[in-house]
């Protein structure tokens, strides 16, 4: 090959492996941003996204602190996990596999072609190029076809999905949570029923009394957060969150810092999903609230972030959990992304 063909193939493999390192950069940037995080359970449905709600409409943060264990391969997922898959997008041909062996193959090609071997030069990496598209164009209509046959099943999953059972505030007077007079209703209407069944929980009726109670919590748990009050926290949370909820004190406390959290109020709130499993009572609340939160030095009181003095807003899911007969409890929080 002349010299200048050759300094031609190898500037071209150089620009092209600089344009798939670019990729693979942006790639990484786009999976740091991963919201925020979740820790806890909602027993049958801790693998499960809750329910979007006028106040949270967004994808909450998945549990990514639980000591619930996953379920085994094959198991039947959670009410709306099937219309949660279907409604992911895509990735294509070039993720996954597929993205996988593109790369592979570019690879073997580029550095065939800086070795003076391999692919037969540049003629060589160009006819690989138009290979391994034809392959692409192929697997890409194949795996369209695939995905519109597993589509059709999760859209009649999806059209019975849970309506909005939510009215206007005007129905529950001295509260921010928006339900009716009867305090929300059944968590899912029948057409789900055969799914819950399969996964041991059954729809559950929420009194008004209930959701005054979830909003004093919202404020105690904050509060005790604040002031560092594990007696609190244990008397307020199930001991699988009330160890997250050391777990990050503790390391607060060996940094040097602490968290300040005082005067929270609800703005908004409704409900995601109540349901009872055996024994057990579970809801999942969105709340937005704000709060006098900061993060101050442990010895000079100086405040590192956020505001003593400003209210900073926040929008989260909170699940509770109570046993038959007794008080609700904190059994796991979520970010919403």
């Amino acid at each position: 090959m002349p010299a200048a063909a050759r300094r031609m193939s190898k500037t071209t493999a150089a620009f092209v492996l600089g344009f798939a390192t670019l990729f693979a950069a942006v790639d990484f940037a786009e999976a740091r941003k991963a919201g925020s995080s979740g820790f806890g359970s909602r027993g049958n449905r801790t693998f499960s996204a809750p329910a979007p709600t006028n106040t949270a409409p967004g994808t909450a943060a998945p549990m990514q602190r639980t000591m619930t264990p996953q379920p085994a391969q094959g198991q039947q997922a959670a009410p709306g996990a099937a219309a949660q898959q279907a409604a992911q997008p895509s990735r294509g041909f070039f993720g996954g596999m597929g993205g996988a062996l593109m790369g592979g193959l570019l690879m073997g090609g580029l550095f065939g072609m800086l070795m003076g071997g391999g692919l037969g030069g540049f003629a060589g990496f160009l006819g690989l190029i138009l290979q391994v598209a034809l392959i692409a164009g192929i697997a890409m209509l194949v795996m369209r076809f695939l995905a519109a046959r597993r589509q059709q099943p999760a859209a009649a999953a999806a059209g019975g999905a849970r309506p909005d059972f939510r009215t206007s505030n005007g129905g529950n007077t001295g509260s921010s949570f928006g339900f009716g007079s009867n305090g929300g209703g059944s968590a899912a209407p029948a057409a789900s029923a055969p799914v819950q069944a399969a996964v041991m929980d059954t729809p559950l009726e929420l009194e008004p009394a209930d959701f005054d109670r979830f909003e004093q919590m919202l404020a105690e748990v904050q509060e005790a957060y604040g002031r560092e009050d594990y007696t609190a926290l244990r008397r307020l949370a199930t001991p699988e969150a009330m160890s997250f909820l050391a777990e990050e004190l503790g390391e607060l406390a060996s940094s040097g810092k602490r968290n300040s959290v005082s005067d929270v109020k609800l703005l908004q709130g409704d409900l995601s999903e109540a349901w009872s499993e055996g024994n057990d009572d579970y809801a999942t609340v969105a709340m937005r609230f704000s709060a006098l939160d900061a993060i101050l030095d442990r010895k000079s009181g100086n405040v590192l972030s956020g505001s003593l003095e400003e209210p900073q807003e926040s929008t989260e899911l909170w699940t509770f959990r109570r046993q038959k007969g007794g008080e609700w409890v904190l059994a796991g929080i979520q970010g919403t992304e």
